[in-house]
């Protein structure tokens, strides 16, 4: 494509990227959140009725904070045990998957959602993202799109992670790179 040349992204604006079952049920979700975002704390159980309410897979003693910003919660599984703490971002636009007693610490961002840079028009894609049994996702550290975090991994205070994570890794900078493991 030449310098001078324009692209047309009118017929990508005009796609539907979300049916109108999605589109009414997200605006139903943001005339309900403030119930969940201003709950009191330890009112672990109402904000799980919530999510669950709202079609996402929620298991025992999972703790969400009022706080952390959810953009479909239908989008979601949160396994018995794992947490998601104070202003943490779960951006799914795809499905997003938190594994047993993972957690998701304070400001991190879960990113289920990009465009396609490899077409000019850049439309919309939803890859998933999976944080394994037992890891953690540190304060301020970004997961990409179609990351798979492994199992009792470690993604250490505002790193950026775009690829897998290899289970019992534990992972650190930007780009997120290895600097040991959880097993020795």
């Amino acid at each position: 494509m030449s310098q001078g040349s324009q692209i047309d992204v009118t017929a990508n604006r005009a796609a539907r990227k979300w049916s109108r079952r999605e589109q009414a049920g997200r605006v139903l979700w943001a005339l309900a959140s403030p119930l969940f975002r201003y709950s009191p704390r330890p009112l672990w159980g109402w904000r799980r009725a919530m999510l669950r309410l709202f079609g996402a897979q929620v298991g025992r003693d999972v703790h969400v904070y009022p706080t952390v910003r959810i953009t479909i919660p239908w989008n979601l599984v949160l396994e018995e045990g794992c947490a998601v703490g104070d202003r943490a971002i779960l951006y799914a636009l795809g499905p997003i998957r938190l594994g047993p007693r993972a957690a998701i610490s304070q400001y991190a961002h879960l990113c289920a959602g990009s465009h396609d840079w490899r077409d000019p028009a850049r439309p919309l894609i939803k890859p998933p993202i999976t944080v394994g049994a037992d890891a953690w996702v540190c304060a301020d550290a970004f997961v990409g799109p179609g990351v798979t975090v492994g199992e009792g991994a470690i993604l250490g205070a505002r790193a950026v992670v775009m690829k897998d994570c290899p289970p019992h890794a534990i992972l650190a900078g930007n780009p997120a790179r290895p600097i040991r493991s959880t097993t020795g």
